[in-house]
């Protein structure tokens, strides 16, 4: 390996978490499974034709927060796989959504189920009830933004948790194999979602964004960009945004983590910048947890991760045969 990225690797992993929670952090997430508690994992499912031979699918309806119903999918191995199966719990990137039957054909295939979900506002079919009482910039994140208790971190985060635990309450699923899954937001809904939700027996964070948001909002040119933009044009309200990132912010409760977990990381991203992953990664607990720094990738994961990512999950989440 090339010293300068020997060396670039060395740094990043000697990289120091830097906690930015507030004196309520506690108390604030002891409300938010209060919450998750009462939405209770409650949503109904309608069957729907995959076009994807052996494969049963449904559409989803999630009671989200803030009344609002979140559409997935919750999709079946075909045979000669049996339930009860291990299930992925899959979120998507910013701006994205669900998507298609076919586009976890890979998963179903190794027989797994998966649970894919929209998150609020963005590119699938789910809104957003959740009221704003102050103007926005750009796109969805700073909704809210002002406190940690409108957030729109708070909505898609509880959305999350709910999608687990829907999952997890399916007469075909095994609910001690349940991992989660996504990239970038995804990943990020997938730190949060190891650290708060029992449920999670493993988990892969791909370029995950969420971690170190206070660096991130000073550096990054993704979704973050929107609250530094947010700051640009009412800078009075920067102590408030940089309150309320730090309740949803992956660094703070990277110690929460402890199932097996996989994370990688860009090492040219300048949307999640790898040291704000290696920030959250070197703060995991768990014994169990590897990093996987791509050195010539920007904001995507290489061809080939996925089988990566395979090899882990089939350790940890074992499907049958």
């Amino acid at each position: 390996m090339a010293d300068y990225i020997r060396r670039k690797i060395e740094s990043l992993a000697a990289v120091q978490p830097v906690r930015t929670a507030r004196d309520d952090y506690e108390a604030f997430w002891s409300k938010m499974m209060e919450i998750r508690g009462e939405l209770g994992g409650r949503g109904t499912r309608t069957a729907a034709d995959p076009d994807l031979p052996g494969v049963r699918a449904y559409r989803v309806e999630l009671d989200g927060w803030a009344d609002t119903k979140v559409a997935a999918w919750f999709l079946l191995p075909p045979p000669p796989c049996e339930p009860p199966y291990p299930c992925l719990v899959i979120a998507h990137g910013y701006t994205g959504s669900k998507g298609d039957p076919e586009q976890y054909a890979a998963w179903l295939l190794r027989g797994y189920a998966v649970m894919a979900f929209d998150v609020r506002g963005q590119g699938g079919e789910t809104g957003n009830q959740a009221g704003i009482d102050y103007g926005t910039v750009k796109g969805w994140i700073t909704q809210g933004i002002l406190d940690k208790h409108t957030s729109y971190y708070k909505a898609i985060v509880l959305d999350t948790l709910q999608a687990v635990d829907w999952a997890a309450a399916q007469p075909e699923v095994d609910p001690g194999r349940i991992a989660m899954t996504g990239v970038s937001q995804g990943g990020g809904l997938t730190l949060l979602a190891a650290a708060f939700h029992p449920r999670i027996a493993a988990a892969v964070a791909d370029i995950p964004n969420m971690c170190q948001m206070d660096f991130g909002i000073f550096n990054s040119t993704g979704s973050l960009s929107e609250a530094a933009e947010f700051v640009n044009r009412h800078p009075e309200h920067l102590d408030a945004v940089l309150a309320t990132l730090s309740y949803f912010d992956a660094v703070n409760c990277a110690d929460r983590i402890r199932c097996p977990i996989l994370i990688s990381a860009g090492l040219k991203d300048m949307v999640c910048w790898p040291e704000t992953i290696y920030a959250v990664y070197n703060g995991i607990a768990s014994e169990e947890k590897t990093i996987v720094p791509f050195p010539f990738a920007g904001h995507f994961v290489p061809p080939g991760h996925g089988r990566t990512v395979h090899a882990f999950l089939k350790r940890h989440v074992p499907a049958p045969g």
